[in-house]
Order: C-alpha cells, then structure tokens, then sequence
C-alpha cells in the first residue's frame, strides 16, 4: 500500500480524499473537497424536491386511474380484479409459478387456514430463451411445471395454479393479462400485447401430457400484499424493491374507471400501479443526473421506466460505477489508476454496494477484496471512505424516492394504519434500506401509522393465495346453483 501524504484530511463529510492526484487535478484538500462535493452534489436531494416527486407521482396516479386520461398516464394503474384478501378459510393443494427474472420457479403449496406449508424448485432461464421467442419461452416454462409435477407425483391430479408473472401486464380478468411491455432484460418476441395465460394454456396443450390450468394471473407485488394479509389484515399496500420496483395498494372501486365487468363483490380493487414507468414523460428530469442519464441511455428500453431506474438494484450498482469512475478521471480516488472492470459497464455490481456499506470502517477488508476483484491495484482506507460515502448517497436517494412513492400512496388512501407488505433482494439485503425508508416515510406521510412487514415468499404463496380465494369463490358460486366463475376474487 501506498505511503499516506500529509497533505491528504478528512472532510466533513467523513470521507477522506486520495492522496496521488493527476497533473490538472485539484491538489489542495479544500480543492479537492469542493470538487468531489461538486460532482456528488446531484445526488443529493432535498424534502422539498421528495415532495415535488410525490405530487407529481399523486398527479400521474390519479391520471392513470381515470379512463379519458389513462392513455397518456405513464403510470398506469392496472386493475387486477383481486376484490377480496384471503379470510383464513382457503384450504387444499395448489401449484405457483413465479416468472420475474432470471429464474423461474414452481412451487406446491398447501394451505389449511393460517398454516402454509411450500415445496419448490428453481429453474433458470437462459439468456437466448430471454432474448428468444415467445413460444420457446412458455414451452420452456411447461417443461419446468412437467418436470416439477412428475418429481411430485402429481401427474394424475388436476391443480388450480396461480401465476406470479412480474412484468408490466393490464388485466382484463384474474385470468386474462395482456403483457404491456417487456423489462428486466427480457426481450421475448410475439408476446407484448398477448395475453399471457393464453399463451401458457397454448404450450400446456402443446406438449399434452399436462393438467393443469391456471386460474389467477398476478405480479410480485400483489403476491406479497396476498402473502402479508395472509396473516395481518391491515396490510394494503405491497411494494416490490428488487431487480424492479413495483407497487399494488387497494382502491376504492369507485375510482377505478378501468376495470371492465360489473361483477359483485366488495367496493375496492387492488390496483397494479407499474409505478416504475413514474417519469417516463420528464417530470423527473429535475433530479436526473448525468450518471442516470448513461444508464438510461446503454439500457434495454431507454427512456422507460425511468423511476424504477433510480431505485432498483438492476441499475443503483451501474451508478455508483458511473460516479467512481468520475472521480477517478479527476484524480480523486485510487491515485488516478483505473481498471478493465471499472471502466465496463455493468460490473460495479449492487451487491458490492450492499458490502461496501456493511463493510468494517476500521480497515474495509470486504472493499479492499471488491477492488482487488476489479484489478484496482493499490486501494487506500482515504479511497475507501470515499467509495463507502458515494454508495451512501446512491442508496440514501434510492430509499428516499422509493419513501415517497410509499407516502404518496399512503397519503392518498387515507387510512389511519396500514402495514406495508414489502419484497426484492435489495430491500432484503441491504443493511440500511428498511431504516432509510422508515426514516423518510415518517416524515413524508405524517400521521399515518404504518409498518413495513417482510413478505415472506409472496411471488409464491401470494399466487397459490389468490388462486385459493379464486377457487373458494368459485365453490360457493355453484353452490349457490350458479355455475359461471365470477372475474374478480
């Protein structure tokens, strides 16, 4: 390791500067302070700009939910006819499936009341199958039921199946989701616009040697709402902070002009928000940095999604790369001295953020071992600081305007306690995510009690749930003498 120079300080921010600097850069410790502050400062936001996120998110909300403004709204509120949470009463076997990124699960689940006993198993979903076409991507899912079916000794049982399927879809009955468009890397050709079920029914059929129908079609976020009011009935909200972000909360029916039928059932609906398209028509470009604007650019679907690209771990690692590298061409971090890796796209990943932030401030051995991975060759603990401050910042702002769109529904709803039901790998295995986001919420939705509860595999219980209410309703339906299936749960 490189000698410290005199020269180097600690700032008050708490990070310290590296000491082997390039020719034009800055040399003085106020210099270099106010250069890093300078390029860090973006980042950084203000209650008064979360705010201005939240009207501007409650706006778009309100735009999405209303059927002459729905088309130009880019959030776009989905109905999801789910009408009614689970009482306790659902019982029986039922088969999951979870599509929302690279793997691909199948699960049986068996309810009796609160009880809930799982039994899955993971399948991948290789790149060419995720660029490929539509048929190769749901023959490839029937394979996965057939195999999970005959391992479970299943094959002579017909199973109601709930389908987990976390990609933006707009709804025209449990059962009937049309996919809107494609995120999260997939890029699957002839199923945007389809309906996806559909789509599943045609390659059960294809192989014949299945029995199986699908009765519920619904993404991660209403599964983890479904899973946490499992056991807790005041959880009205579910919020997805993963490789996405997502978020489904329960509406007043009144105001949900773009679910279609007249069925019976209770006054409310949970609505699907696709909340991570918020911004897709500019109105965050006032907190959108030169860093969000390369990762936008170099994506799969540039100028889409523009607020889940702030707050999910898909994007926040490629980020933090984008603002080290900069300090780094300023002669600010790791002497000047880059690498292949720095300087390749996608591979600061989000977990190294996680580690950075939990890593030892005395002598940073898990950000030491990150870089030597990456081939920076000398790393000092003034370089460490300085990296642990920039994934700070990244994941703060992260938190806080995944806060506000959490207050702004909370707000919105009017409730006086609402439990949150919340899932992904990022709010998970972040060591300080929950905190942030308990911290900010506080202060952008006073008043209103509320708990963020761990959905504990909603993309999979949370689908065999809804297909157990689909099919008590269903029950009840005929034996009350009528033999149609109602549309919503």
């Amino acid at each position: 390791m490189r000698a410290m120079d005199s020269s180097c300080s600690e700032s008050g921010s708490g990070f310290y500067f590296s000491s082997k600097l390039k020719a034009d850069a800055p040399k003085t410790p106020e210099e270099r302070k106010a250069f890093v502050e300078n390029i860090l400062r973006p980042l950084d936001l203000s209650d008064d700009d979360y705010h201005t996120v939240m009207q501007s998110m409650l706006d778009q909300m309100e735009r999405g939910l209303g059927a002459a403004t729905n088309d130009t709204a880019p959030i776009k509120m989905y109905p999801t006819y789910v009408r009614a949470v689970p009482d306790g009463t659902e019982s029986g076997e039922f088969l999951a499936l979870d599509l929302g990124g690279t793997n691909f699960r199948v699960l049986l689940v068996t309810l009796k009341g609160q009880e809930v006993k799982m039994d899955s198993k993971i399948f991948l979903i290789p790149q060419h199958i995720m660029l490929g076409s539509g048929k190769h991507l749901f023959d490839h899912i029937a394979e996965c039921i057939y195999r999970f079916v005959k391992e479970h000794n299943l094959m002579e049982r017909k199973l109601p199946l709930g389908f987990t399927f976390s990609f933006p879809c707009r709804q025209k009955g449990l059962a009937r989701a049309m996919l809107t468009t494609w995120t999260k890397g997939f890029k699957c050709e002839g199923v945007e616009g389809h309906d996806i079920v559909a789509l599943l029914h045609e390659a059960i059929t294809r192989r014949g040697d299945l029995n199986v129908e699908c009765l519920a079609v619904i993404n991660d976020t209403v599964g983890a709402l479904m899973s946490c009011a499992h056991t807790d009935r005041k959880c009205a909200v579910g919020i997805i902070l993963g490789t996405g972000s997502n978020a489904c909360y329960i509406e007043k029916l009144e105001k949900v002009e773009m679910a279609e039928g007249n069925e019976p059932g209770p006054p409310e609906m949970l609505i699907n928000t696709e909340w991570g398209a918020f911004g897709d028509d500019g109105s965050l470009d006032f907190i959108t940095t030169d860093f969000d604007r390369q990762v936008d650019k170099h994506s799969i679907n540039a100028g889409k999604q523009r607020y889940e690209k702030f707050i999910s771990g898909m994007y926040m690692g490629e980020i933090v790369r984008l603002a080290l590298e900069k300090l780094r061409k300023n002669g600010l971090l790791f002497g000047g001295e880059g690498s292949y890796h720095m300087a390749t796209r996608g591979r600061f990943y989000t977990k190294y953020v996680s580690e950075v932030e939990s890593d030892d401030t005395d002598s940073f051995p898990m950000t030491k071992q990150i870089f030597q991975e990456l081939e920076i060759e000398t790393v000092t603990d003034q370089d460490c600081r300085l990296v642990r401050h920039v994934c700070a910042l990244v994941s703060r702002r992260a938190a806080f305007l995944s806060s506000a769109g959490v207050a702004c529904i909370l707000n919105k709803m009017k409730r006086p306690e609402v439990t949150v039901a919340v899932d992904g790998s990022l709010y998970r295995f972040h060591p300080h995510f929950h905190d942030l986001m308990m911290e900010k919420t506080r202060v952008l939705a006073p008043g209103i009690r509320y708990k963020f509860m761990l959905s504990e595999d909603g993309s999979g219980k949370g689908a065999a749930l809804v297909a157990a209410v689909a099919n008590r309703i269903l029950a009840e339906q005929k034996a009350k003498g009528n033999p149609e299936t109602s549309s919503a749960v």
